[in-house]
């Protein structure tokens, strides 16, 4: 009996040595692994509420999904339409997210508009570029909005949040091309995500589609407006080689805002 139980025991301890070691390697595979998500959310502003701002409703959305870092489009900072508050800065602190970069791209109603990096992971070397337009009138200055992101294994991953011209396929074209040429001199692994204002089969994502690896083709709708939808945000990655794509879902949320928060699972290869 008492060598049954010694044996018992040692059986024991090499079980939870066992499970510890797996809960490690597993702790390591999940360190590699990136969710990323992009959401155009009209300046917290709900579809049919003209005069509604919203953030904590976009907040949740954001919150829902988990991500781990997170491109956010049309996000206002002390503007008068949005009652003079730091969306950037609340959506941070109401989606949990311990870091964010607002990158503005333009001076609006008293304050600045543009895109947000929202991150659980530290950011460095932040930076806006700005994205050029069509010599022709019309349109809004665009840029995109880049960072460094340390994970916590160590490794470090590049990550932008832009949004393309809505109205001027001309600018649309010079803005996609200006993106390419910035991650052409980016060392690190790079994700680009955001509101792109173009579909499959536009000259706009052929360019892309040169230099970046998508996380679905023949995607899914990502927003609506009256009758008219299609797939316009999406995320890439380059180099190809870097990145596995695990997931990638539309969320069907059409309440918070009139795009639909894009959400990726990506894996950096070793």
């Amino acid at each position: 009996m008492r060598r049954f139980l010694v044996q018992l025991s040692v059986a024991a301890i090499f079980l939870i040595v066992s499970c510890s070691s797996r809960k490690i390697q597993s702790g390591t595979i999940s360190g590699d692994v990136i969710k990323v998500m992009t959401y155009n959310v009209h300046h917290c502003n709900p579809p049919g509420k003209p005069d509604v701002i919203d953030v904590d409703a976009i907040a949740a959305v954001i919150k829902q999904q988990g991500a781990d870092i997170a491109a956010v489009q049309e996000v206002d900072v002390h503007t008068g339409r949005s009652g003079n508050i730091n969306q950037a800065e609340q959506l941070a602190a109401k989606a949990g997210f311990g870091f964010y970069y607002f990158g503005k791209a333009m001076d609006f109603d008293g304050g600045g508009y543009g895109v947000l990096i929202l991150s659980r992971y530290p950011l460095t070397d932040t930076i806006t570029y700005s994205l050029p337009m069509a010599e022709e009138k019309g349109g809004e200055p665009r840029v995109l909005a880049a960072a460094t992101a340390t994970l916590p294994n160590g490794r470090s991953v590049r990550f932008g949040s832009t949004h393309l011209e809505a109205y001027n396929n001309t600018s649309r074209i010079l803005q996609i091309k200006e993106i390419s040429r910035i991650a052409g001199e980016v060392t690190l692994p790079f994700i680009v995500a955001g509101d792109l204002n173009a579909a499959e089969g536009s000259e706009v994502i052929r360019i892309l589609d040169a230099d970046f690896t998508r996380t679905c083709y023949k995607c899914p709708s990502t927003f609506w407006e009256g009758n008219e939808t299609g797939a316009i945000d999406f995320i890439v990655s380059r180099p190809k080689a870097a990145f596995h794509v695990l997931s990638h879902q539309v969320v069907q949320n059409k309440e918070a805002s009139d795009h639909m928060p894009v959400v990726a699972a990506l894996q950096l290869k070793q």
